[in-house]
């Protein structure tokens, strides 16, 4: 009997938990079915609950884990759709908020909630015709928010819900004063959720004064970083930087990526080199006026725009799924902007890929982020020229084996055959195509295999000198030695491509 009972307790599972199990609304759940969602994420697992009881809550999670539906699905649960405003959304740019507000519409078409962007450049009327309508949903940046709130624009405005989503990246932008201020023009009775992917002080001493006895759930592990990114760092010299984007971008199989730069002039002049060399790349930054920075959004969505470069502020709040890379022109300044970066990837339970360039005299920047975010960094190497062909002639034997055979290709062999003998035809078409995946750039790019070993081996010393034990954080190699680093082509003004390359290789329409 005892056996027995213990049997029966180890094969004991743990309930399932389904959208169906989470007691909401038949309306939503069907809405829920038709987004493609087939289970809850680990953050909406948690969340939902907690929010349908109304209670506060702070909840830290990685980008790209499901917030958005995290806290929108209960709270549209939960409305009595009374023609006020019932649920303020803060969010820290224009780009987020539209796409905040279009996946809560999307939650709640069926019990036929109207939702409202509220965000700076656009009219203040129409903005405020548009809740006068009997908006539910306002989705709103904080300093058109605030705004409208210190001039009395809005009668009878008393959400009953508020949500601060991705309070950080508020927090670095400098919207702390107005999150604030805009917390003493709301009623005191309602229930407020705070949603952040880290937990600086200041977002802590934030959450005590705004929420009330709140819940906390947290789905980091105590890691910073996703770990559905890889991460890799490349060595590259100053000048070598084009040349190693475009490499890597020939050699990753890139769907859509997103390169960060430090300033507005490099976006410009990095979009406009990447359209050179064959990529569809757009530029997006702050100078950039809000008509041009919602086309470039939408393109990027509908994937007219392939590649975006973009900087820190341009980037924040912006996401798109199936973000298959992020490349780090530059090392960020700081490890919270890295962990922001490559936060655009590996969303929604995706595998993705961050790649950062930087040089020997930046190598101690990425020890520190290293250490501060406690996160997994590989070393690779710049594929070479004749890495890279490789790859490229494995492509062409995969995309050959899965080519759709037309019926017209018969008419054109047995016209062919006439002249000349098949194997001949087959090396003809092959080396046509081998003729389209020209290798633009120098054989080998970035620091050869002996220097890298010093670096890491005075890093290690550094490490070790200052009792941080053995590790030299080396995060093991990727990718093969170009041990022949002396024999690169060094005539390339800049290291840019110049000229159309548009006939060059894959992925890239």
């Amino acid at each position: 009997m005892q056996e027995n009972a213990q049997t029966n307790e180890n094969t004991t599972e743990e309930p399932v938990i389904t959208f169906d199990s989470l007691g909401l609304k038949p309306e939503i759940l069907k809405s829920v079915k038709f987004a493609g969602f087939t289970a809850p994420s680990p953050i909406q697992a948690q969340a939902i609950p907690v929010v349908l009881a109304g209670k506060d809550m702070v909840g830290q999670a990685h980008t790209g884990t499901g917030k958005t539906a995290a806290f929108s699905l209960p709270a549209l649960n939960n409305m009595k759709l009374d023609g006020s405003v019932e649920l303020l959304v803060i969010t820290p740019t224009r780009e987020l908020a539209t796409q905040v507000s279009d996946e809560i519409f999307k939650y709640g078409r069926n019990l036929g909630v109207k939702t409202v962007t509220v965000y700076g450049g656009s009219s203040y009327k129409r903005q405020l015709d548009l809740i006068g309508r009997g908006a539910s949903v306002v989705v709103a940046t904080p300093g058109r928010m605030l705004d409208i709130l210190k001039k009395g624009m809005l009668n009878d405005f008393a959400p009953s819900m508020v949500v601060l989503d991705e309070a950080d990246e508020m927090l670095d932008m400098g919207f702390l004063d107005d999150i604030n201020e805009i917390f003493s023009y709301l009623p005191t009775n309602r229930q407020t959720l705070l949603f952040s992917a880290t937990m600086p002080q200041p977002i802590k001493t934030l959450a005590n004064r705004i929420l009330q006895e709140p819940e906390f759930i947290s789905i980091t592990k105590g890691e910073t970083t996703n770990t559905d990114i890889e991460q890799l760092y490349y060595v590259i010299d100053e000048h070598e930087r084009d040349d190693a984007i475009i490499r890597l971008m020939d050699s990753e199989e890139t769907q859509k990526s997103v390169v960060f730069c430090r300033t507005k002039s490099e976006v410009d002049r990095l979009s406009n080199v990447l359209s050179n060399a064959g990529y569809l790349a757009n530029g997006l930054h702050g100078d950039m006026e809000q008509r041009q920075r919602e086309t470039v959004i939408k393109g990027f969505k509908n994937n007219s725009v392939k590649v975006l470069v973009a900087t820190d502020v341009a980037a924040r709040g912006i996401h798109v799924n199936n973000i298959s890379h992020v490349f780090n022109y530059h090392i960020p300044f700081d490890p919270e902007s890295y962990v922001h970066r490559i936060g655009r990837t590996g969303r929604a339970g995706t595998k993705g890929k961050a790649i950062t360039l930087l040089t020997p005299l930046e190598f101690k920047e990425l020890q520190r982020i290293k250490k501060k975010v406690g996160t997994s960094m590989a070393h690779a190497f710049v594929p070479s020229k004749t890495d890279l062909r490789e790859t490229t002639i494995e492509n062409i034997v995969k995309n050959i084996e899965n080519q759709k055979i037309y019926d017209e290709a018969h008419k054109v062999l047995d016209k062919l055959k006439e002249d000349i003998d098949e194997e001949t035809i087959m090396f003809k078409l092959i080396s046509m195509i081998l003729d389209k995946q020209d290798i633009k750039g120098p054989s080998n790019i970035g620091i050869p295999a002996d220097k890298i070993e010093a670096i890491l081996a005075r890093a290690g010393k550094r490490n070790d000198s200052r009792g941080r034990g053995n590790s030299r954080g080396r995060g093991g190699y990727r990718g093969r030695s170009n041990s022949s680093g002396g024999n690169r082509d060094r005539n390339r003004s800049g290291g840019g491509y110049r000229g159309n390359r548009s006939s060059t290789k894959r992925h890239r329409d």
